[in-house]
């Protein structure tokens, strides 16, 4: 297994990630009791060296109080500055009257390395619900960022009616905290903002600034979760610090043209600044494709991705990600594939690896553009495409990709593959990830992803990253441009049943300009003395 977390019961969302005094710590929602969201949510708490081998400890933070008696749901870390830096959490509470707070925890013992106990402020709840603001839909506050005048900020997700918007509130002390009248951010007929993430990201290189940077060298990205969609959507803009508000380049449409972190199953993300590296860190919840039923019968539900490095594009109009350097200590056997040419309906068999749990990493060499399919894109909606357009309708130039948890006869297989169109006076290609042949099984959701983004006709190559883990694949186009994240469950292509190949449907001849795969080895989960500093 190299996913991150897949536990017995139900694995949420990142709660709050962070690094401190050489350990890497991962706090997530957790339901010990059953593999379903419950009425008793706990903070779970892991802690790593590498971020790839795990140790698992008790649990941080558990209702108690008045304040978080009926759960303790999401939150964010931040650590504070002084003598001896001070790790603080800030969570929400699920109170007696069912009302949703925010509250505060600090570490026991700083001395602790792994931070094991936690206790809870005597001066929670921290914040309530303001005006304008449903009581029971006021949750997730963001990592805090320090302004220029000393004060500390935090952005929370709240609704009001149909509207999503972020509440901001400002703090002297940490502890006393006082609400912005107006919203931070807000987008109609959206319902709740879940777990926002609001960062500065830098305009001229790839390293990560910590929450508190503001200078003309960043620009600033707020991350919110649609609950009513159940996907991560993103924004660049400008934080206007005297005002309290973010300005984003362009507001929310609900079309495909909104920036989202990952198109497939990927939501109540959360990143984290590691200083050790200088880059940020993004974590995602990963959910079911399966039934209740199944999740209840299996003992457990949902996973972590693996981390991915996030920064920004050189165009400076969107992210970028990558799956965290660390990830290759687990590679494995490796095979590579140089100058092969595929020509149109040709598959090639991607051999001597294991294909259930592997690595790939494949550049592909296009064909010139110019006889390229045509396509009306005002008409184009690119999740629907994908479906209509799977990967054995031949196209001119694609769909080419991976055949990844595939049967020896491909009877069953998730396609990851790109397919090229004209569009007006561009061009276009099509990125999916179609579940449709992913599992026998007929009682799973089998949606297909996919989405679309602009191709230089001068560039003459094009790539894909797939990781791959047993009913996982995440997937990465053009170095990072596009991740689209597929949970499936195969009935046939199981272990030394899977099989991975690299195919091209379209009509015009794509080559191999170089593979490389690893079987990928098993990442250590356990308590404290099973695993060893590295």
């Amino acid at each position: 297994m190299i996913k991150s977390f897949q536990m017995t019961s139900v694995d949420l969302s990142a709660a709050a990630p962070m690094y401190y005094k050489g350990v890497y710590h991962f706090f997530y929602q957790h339901n010990p009791y059953a593999p379903t969201f419950g009425e008793k949510m706990v903070w779970a708490h892991s802690v790593s060296y590498d971020l790839i081998n795990w140790i698992h400890l008790n649990h941080a933070i558990e209702p108690s109080d008045s304040y978080d008696i009926n759960s303790c749901w999401s939150g964010s870390a931040t650590i504070l500055p002084g003598e001896e830096e001070q790790p603080v959490i800030l969570y929400t509470g699920i109170d007696n009257n069912k009302y949703q707070v925010q509250n505060m925890a600090m570490p026991k013992d700083l001395s602790d390395p792994f931070l094991r106990e936690w206790v809870k402020h005597p001066q929670n709840p921290a914040m309530t619900p303001p005006s304008g603001v449903e009581v029971n839909n006021f949750r997730d506050p963001s990592t805090a960022w320090q302004g220029k005048d000393g004060k500390w900020r935090v952005v929370i997700g709240a609704q009001n009616g149909d509207e999503g918007k972020t509440i901001l509130y400002q703090s002297e002390d940490f502890v006393n905290w006082r609400v912005e009248l107006n919203p931070f951010f807000a987008t109609d007929n959206t319902g709740v903002c879940e777990c926002p993430d609001f960062f500065p990201v830098s305009i001229n290189s790839t390293n990560g600034v910590d929450a508190s940077v503001q200078s003309q060298s960043v620009r600033h990205v707020l991350k919110i979760s649609y609950l009513r969609r159940h996907q991560d959507y993103y924004f660049l803009g400008k934080y206007v610090y005297d005002e309290g508000n973010f300005v984003p380049d362009v507001k929310f449409t609900g079309t495909s043209s909104d920036l989202r972190l990952d198109y497939g199953k990927f939501y109540a993300s959360k990143s984290f600044f590691d200083h050790a590296k200088n880059r940020r860190i993004l974590w995602g919840w990963v959910n079911e494709c399966d039934t209740r039923q199944n999740d209840i019968e299996k003992g457990w539900a949902g996973l972590q991705c693996i981390p991915r490095q996030v920064w920004l594009d050189e165009s400076g109009k969107q992210l970028m990600q990558w799956p965290i350097e660390e990830i290759e200590k687990l590679r494995d056997k490796q095979i590579s594939i140089l100058g092969e040419k595929l020509v149109g309906g040709s598959i090639i068999e991607v051999s001597g690896i294991t294909a259930s749990q592997a690595d790939v990493e494949v550049l592909f060499e296009l064909p010139e553009l110019e006889n390229v399919e045509w396509l009306d894109e005002s008409e184009v909606d690119p999740h629907l495409l994908c479906s209509e357009e799977y990967a054995t309708r031949s196209g001119t130039i694609g769909p080419f990709g991976l055949l990844a948890l595939a049967s020896e006869d491909q009877t069953e297989h998730t396609a990851v593959f790109f397919r090229i169109y004209r569009a007006s006076n561009r061009y276009i290609c099509f990125m999916c990830s179609d579940q449709s042949r992913s599992s026998l099984r007929q009682d799973l959701d089998k949606t297909t992803y996919g989405t679309i983004f602009d191709i230089d006709p001068n560039v003459k190559t094009i790539s894909l990253r797939s990781l791959i883990d047993r009913s996982i694949i995440e997937s990465f186009g053009e170095k990072g441009r596009i991740c689209i994240t597929s949970r499936v469950y195969p009935s046939m292509s199981i272990d030394k049943n899977a099989h991975l190949y690299v195919f091209n449907n379209g009509s015009q001849s794509v080559v191999i300009s170089e593979l490389n795969a690893w079987s990928m080895k098993q990442a250590e989960f356990g308590q404290e003395e099973s695993i060893n500093k590295q």
